[in-house]
């Protein structure tokens, strides 16, 4: 890659660049990587798999160490990544399972879904279940049939995650998935109506749907997002969480190996304004994974895109988890730059400006009968103001 996208990555502990040697050296014997020189003398290991647990990649590191000639990782630590490794492979038969009855009772109510991730892309990306983690299911349906699903998950046995609080239905824009959650089964299923929450433009469903791929996985026909907007789906995912987890870059990886359509995809890009994001993803996949870049994909390599790649080191660099708020003030302040930066100008714009619309608290300042809810946006500057005053008040 050209030097001028080279990213500073000495602040990386060794435990850190053990690790992304291993993943660096795709199943073959350690080190053989171009540019890589493997070095296990003074690794803390309980932190070593603390970051192989943390960036969810334990199936891969587990059958690349395993097949190490020379054994320089203590039996102890092969152990417990086997033991990860097994527990991941039954989990994720269960969830084939699980997304293969899903998807047969959804077309039975004439529900189009695609499923995002899981099964489906292990099984395209790795070529084998067992090599990739999931926590749960993520499939894509049209927001018209939200409650068509809901209705079908509850007979199913799930229960509805009702965290999202709404005025003036704005949870379509600025919400894109509902968790569900079954008790019995200890299954995670999320329903998405957009690909990232708003506001923002991308492509429709029915765009998403006419592109379609089928998964061979499973005897039941199921739908994933092809190649090209696989590709979409994964860079601003990932992006949006700052790459925390490196589970997301090997995704990455794999996936460029595909044959994409590189103009196609390019043109995908720019039309939602996501070729920095495709860039950065690109970078980091190059600097922290050693994937090739070759030339049809250098179109996306912007100077901005180095930035954006290195500002991501910082979440793998502090090991962050976006899951388990309250984040370390720091870290909530990188991720709210972050977040910023990765939008365009005019996403810029349109997030500003989503600050005009009514958000529940508004209402729950001010109670108002439905009739008179569109009176929160001449008043939203107040009532905005009131509570301002009025937490520092009690602070």
């Amino acid at each position: 890659m050209d030097n001028n996208f080279v990213l500073d990555l000495s602040d990386l502990s060794g435990e850190m660049r053990l690790l992304l040697d291993i993943m660096s050296a795709e199943g073959k014997d350690i080190g053989r990587s171009p540019g890589r020189k493997t070095d296990f003398r003074g690794i803390d290991w309980d932190l070593f798999l603390q970051l192989v647990i943390h960036h969810r990649v334990y199936p891969c590191i587990y059958t690349t160490l395993k097949n190490m000639e020379e054994r320089q990782v203590p039996g102890r630590v092969l152990e417990a990544l086997h033991h990860l490794y097994k527990r991941n492979a039954y989990e994720m038969l269960y969830l084939s399972g699980e997304m293969e009855q899903v998807s047969r009772l959804a077309a039975n109510e004439q529900i189009r879904a695609l499923f995002l991730k899981g099964p489906v892309l292990a099984d395209y990306l790795y070529g084998d279940l067992s090599l990739r983690s999931s926590m749960d299911l993520d499939l894509l349906i049209q927001s018209c049939d939200l409650y068509k699903m809901e209705r079908l998950l509850v007979q199913l046995g799930y229960e509805k995650d009702d965290y999202i609080q709404s005025v003036l239905s704005d949870w379509k824009w600025r919400h894109h998935h509902i968790t569900f959650l079954h008790p019995k089964k200890g299954i995670k299923l999320e329903i998405h109506w957009r690909l990232n929450p708003g506001p923002g433009k991308e492509p429709s469903f029915h765009q998403f749907w006419e592109r379609k791929a089928l998964s061979p996985l499973t005897n039941h026909p199921v739908y994933m997002l092809g190649r090209e907007d696989l590709f979409l789906f994964l860079i601003t995912h990932g992006a949006r969480h700052g790459w925390s987890r490196l589970r997301w870059l090997e995704d990455i990886r794999r996936l460029v190996k595909q044959p994409l359509d590189w103009k196609r995809l390019h043109l995908l890009l720019k039309s939602y304004q996501y070729v920095h994001v495709g860039g950065q993803a690109l970078i980091l996949a190059s600097e922290l994974l050693n994937t090739r870049v070759t030339a049809e994909m250098k179109g996306l390599l912007k100077p901005r895109s180095r930035q954006l790649a290195q500002d991501a080191v910082f979440y793998i660099k502090e090991m962050v988890n976006l899951h388990t708020p309250p984040l370390p003030e720091h870290v909530a302040r990188h991720h709210q730059r972050h977040l910023f930066s990765l939008m365009s100008g005019q996403q810029k714009l349109l997030f500003i400006s989503s600050f005009l619309y009514p958000y529940h608290e508004d209402a729950e300042t001010l109670p108002l009968p439905k009739k008179l809810h569109f009176l929160y946006f001449p008043l939203r500057p107040v009532l905005w103001a009131w509570r301002k005053t009025k937490k520092r008040a009690f602070s």
